[in-house]
C-alpha cells in the first residue's frame, strides 16, 4: 500500500512525490480502507495529481475503485486557461446520473402491487445492453435533443416545467452539438428511454428513516412514502463520444501523454480538440437528461394505469435529477482568489450547499442522491459549506465496488443472490442471470459505512434513507 498519511478519522493524504503537482486526498475511513485488494486506485489518484493545470489536490471519494484513467469516485479541477480536459477523467458513460421520483403513496397502499408494478415497468422500459427504444426518432429530433436537452422533452409532452426546475442545469447544457459524430448519433437514435445494463437500475423504494426533518419536509418527503429511483445515462451515444475523442487524442500530436498511464492522455482545454470534446460531452449530457426524463414519463404511465389516477394526483414529481461523469466549468475560491476551473467528477456528483445552489434549492442545497446496491439502502443528502473548499462541492455517487464483475460471477450464483434478496422482501426483475451475480450486494461496499464517511468528512449531511422494495436491472 502507498504511504498514506492519516489526516483525520475520515481522510488520508497521499503526499506529493516528484511526479505530482499537488497532493492526493482520499476521503475514507479505516474500515473502508480494508476493502482494497491492490494499490491501483491509489496509483490513479497519484497519476491524476501529475496532470497539467491541476489545482489544490487530486481527490477521491469513499466509493473509490479502479476506473479508466481516473479512479471511480475521482474529483480533480484544472485551471481553465492553462489546464487540461481528460475524456478518461469524465468516463465513457457521460452524465450517468440518478433521477428520484416522489409519490404521495404510502407503503401499505403499494405493497401488494409491487410485483405487478415492476413487471409492467419491465415491459414498458427496455433494459439491457442491446435493447432498443420503442420511441422512434429522426435525425433532426436527435439533433434537437443534443442541443436543447429537456426543452425538447417539454415541447413534445414528455416533461413539465417543474421537471426542468428539478433537473441539474435545468436539463440543458449549452453546446455546439454538431461535433457529435455520425457514429455516436447512430448509436443513440434507438436508445432514448432505455435503461441499459451493468450497474444501471430502476428501483421502487420507501422512505425508511428521516435524519433531517426540516429539510425532508422542504423536499416534500415523509416516512413510509414510496419513491422510484432511476440510474442511467447517455447510453451508447455517450460511450461513442468518449471513444471518438480518446482515440483521436491518443493518435494526435496534441495529446499530452502521461508517463504512468496512457489512459490519462489529455489535451489543453483551450485546444481545438479540447473545445470540440467539451461541446460533444455536453451534448451527450443533454441526451442523458432526456433519456432519464423519457423513463420518468413511462414510469408515470405505469403508475397511472395501476392506481387509476393521473400522475399529478399521485404526487409523482421529480425530487431531483443529477449527473455523474462530467467535466463542468465552475468558479471556486483557490487561495483567496476566485478562479475559473474545469471540474472533473468521475463517478462523483455535484453537492452544492444552501447559498451556493441556485433556484428552488437555494435555501436547502441541491439534493445529493447516493444509491447503495440492489439489496441495501440509498440516501438523500445535502452538501455542506465546508466541502466547497475541500472538494469543489463534490460527493460520491454510490457505494462503490469491492469485487470486479468477474470475481462476483465466480463467487455467487443467481439463485443464491435471488434467495438472499427474497428473504429481505425485495423483488428482482433482471434481463439476464449474469447481471444478478455481477450486481450482488456483496460486490459493493457497505453503503452505511460510506455515508458515515460522507457525513463525518463534512462532504454532505444525510437527510433521509430509502430502502428497496423492488429492483429492475438491465
Amino acid at each position: 500500500m502507498f504511504n498514506l498519511k492519516k489526516i483525520s478519522e475520515f481522510a488520508y493524504e497521499l503526499p506529493e512525490d516528484q511526479s505530482m503537482k499537488v497532493p492526493g486526498i482520499i476521503y475514507i475511513n479505516d474500515t473502508l480502507l480494508k476493502n482494497f485488494t491492490n494499490d491501483e486506485p491509489i496509483k490513479q489518484v497519484r497519476n491524476v495529481a501529475s496532470l497539467p493545470g491541476i489545482v489544490k489536490a487530486s481527490i477521491a471519494m469513499p466509493d473509490i475503485h479502479m476506473g479508466y484513467g481516473f479512479p471511480i469516485g475521482g474529483v480533480a479541477a484544472f485551471d481553465y486557461d492553462n489546464g487540461i480536459v481528460s475524456p478518461g477523467g469524465v468516463g465513457y458513460d457521460i452524465n450517468c446520473g440518478v433521477t428520484l421520483i416522489k409519490t404521495n403513496l404510502k407503503y401499505q397502499e403499494v405493497r401488494n402491487k409491487i410485483a405487478d408494478i415492476i413487471e409492467n415497468l419491465y415491459k414498458s422500459i427496455p433494459a439491457g445492453i442491446d435493447h432498443k427504444s420503442s420511441l422512434r426518432l429522426n435525425q433532426q429530433s436527435l439533433s434537437n435533443i443534443l442541443s436543447e436537452g429537456i426543452y425538447w422533452a417539454l415541447e413534445n409532452g414528455y416533461a413539465t416545467e417543474n421537471d426542468m426546475l428539478n433537473t441539474e442545469e435545468s436539463g440543458k447544457i449549452e453546446c455546439d452539438a454538431s461535433y457529435v459524430s455520425e457514429k455516436a448519433m447512430a448509436r443513440g437514435i434507438n436508445e432514448l428511454g432505455t435503461l441499459g445494463g451493468g450497474n444501471h437500475f430502476l428501483e421502487i423504494q420507501r422512505v425508511s428513516s428521516i435524519m433531517d426533518d426540516k429539510t425532508s419536509k422542504m423536499f416534500g418527503m415523509e416516512p413510509d412514502q414510496v419513491t422510484i429511483m432511476v440510474h442511467t445515462g447517455s447510453r451508447g451515444l455517450g460511450h461513442q463520444v468518449a471513444t471518438d475523442f480518446i482515440t483521436e487524442i491518443l493518435n494526435s500530436g496534441e495529446g499530452i501523454k502521461n508517463e504512468n498511464d496512457k489512459q490519462l492522455t489529455s489535451v489543453y482545454i483551450s485546444s481545438k480538440i479540447g473545445q470540440r470534446y467539451i461541446n460533444s460531452m455536453n451534448a451527450a449530457a443533454n441526451f442523458g437528461f432526456v433519456n432519464r426524463q423519457i423513463i420518468t414519463y413511462k414510469i408515470r404511465k405505469v403508475f397511472e394505469e395501476t392506481f387509476r389516477g393521473d400522475y399529478e394526483s399521485l404526487g409523482m414529481d421529480i425530487l431531483y435529477s443529477l449527473a455523474h461523469n462530467m467535466a463542468k466549468q465552475e468558479y471556486h475560491i483557490i487561495e483567496n482568489t476566485k478562479r475559473k476551473l474545469l471540474v472533473h467528477r468521475k463517478g462523483a456528483t455535484r453537492a452544492f450547499p444552501a447559498g451556493v445552489a441556485e433556484g428552488k434549492f437555494s435555501s436547502t442545497g441541491y439534493p445529493v442522491i447516493i444509491p447503495g446496491d440492489m439489496g441495501t439502502a440509498s440516501y438523500v443528502l445535502v452538501g455542506t459549506q465546508e466541502n466547497m473548499k475541500n472538494s469543489f462541492g463534490s460527493s460520491c455517487h454510490g457505494a462503490g465496488r469491492v469485487l470486479s464483475r468477474k470475481a462476483s460471477n465466480e463467487k455467487f450464483t443467481p439463485e443464491s443472490v435471488l434467495r438472499e434478496l427474497n428473504d429481505r422482501g425485495i423483488y428482482i426483475r433482471a434481463a439476464t442471470k449474469k447481471v444478478i451475480t455481477e450486481e450482488s450486494p456483496e460486490s459493493y461496499k457497505d453503503i452505511d459505512e460510506v455515508i458515515k464517511v460522507v457525513n463525518g468528512a463534512n462532504i454532505a449531511r444525510p437527510v433521509l434513507k430509502l430502502t428497496p422494495l423492488a429492483v429492475m436491472k438491465g
